[in-house]
């Protein structure tokens, strides 16, 4: 079922690629990040996704099949990074995923370094860090700066051993705890805003915001 196509480790699945974004999210959870970069790889396991699925989800950029610009890397087909820049000032990097001309994207919210020398690397990026270790990249702005991720890598390929982002199998979904919650900061999604499209591992120290009303969610039939 798995790509082994690195030495680090083997590429994800096409078939994850492939599902919607609702699908995808949860399964993205424990899957690994890769970034390549001048001083050496760094890795890290995702904690937390967010899905942004197809032209009726009123909180995706591509709300209404809005194809701009900005939003035509959503409209390809699974396997791409789409990275844009909120607030002027930091980036998001979002897993494409489904079928060409069908919106669908993963945002991932948090990740943690999967070694002591993958963290040093990160805040050498990030820079100055206060408070609890995870304040690196609990957040979907914080992790883009701790693996210099810009708007340079929108389109990257993520299911290529040669990328200088890519993504990796990790644990198995289907036997972590996960949490299922709404979006944050989606105020202007109305009745989107509510939908329980977050997903998080539950009780990692990573992830960016502990749900007041936790919803347990099995990946298993």
């Amino acid at each position: 079922m798995m790509n082994r196509d690195n030495e680090g480790g083997r590429l994800i699945s096409p078939s994850l690629l492939a599902m919607t974004a609702l699908e995808a999210a949860p399964r993205l959870l424990g899957q690994t990040l890769v970034r390549e970069t001048e001083d050496g790889e760094i890795r890290c396991r995702i904690v937390e996704t967010e899905s942004y699925g197809g032209a009726e989800d009123k909180g995706s950029h591509a709300y209404g099949n809005r194809r701009t610009a900005r939003t035509e890397t959503m409209f390809a087909a699974g396997g791409l990074a789409y990275v844009y820049l909120i607030y002027g000032m930091y980036h998001c990097v979002n897993v494409v995923v489904g079928d060409a001309d069908d919106p669908q994207a993963v945002l991932i919210r948090a990740v943690e370094p999967l070694s002591g020398h993958d963290a040093e690397l990160m805040r050498r990026y990030r820079g100055s860090v206060s408070g609890k270790a995870a304040n690196l990249c609990n957040g979907p702005g914080k992790l883009c700066r701790a693996l210099r991720i810009d708007r340079s890598l929108n389109g990257c390929a993520l299911g290529h051993a040669d990328s200088p982002l890519r993504l990796e199998s990790g644990d198995r979904a289907d036997e972590l705890p996960i949490i299922q919650s709404p979006r944050i900061n989606i105020d202007y999604a109305e009745e989107y805003a509510l939908k329980p499209w977050r997903f998080y591992i539950d009780g990692h120290p990573y992830v960016s915001v502990k749900a007041p009303e936790p919803l347990p969610f099995s990946l298993r039939g």
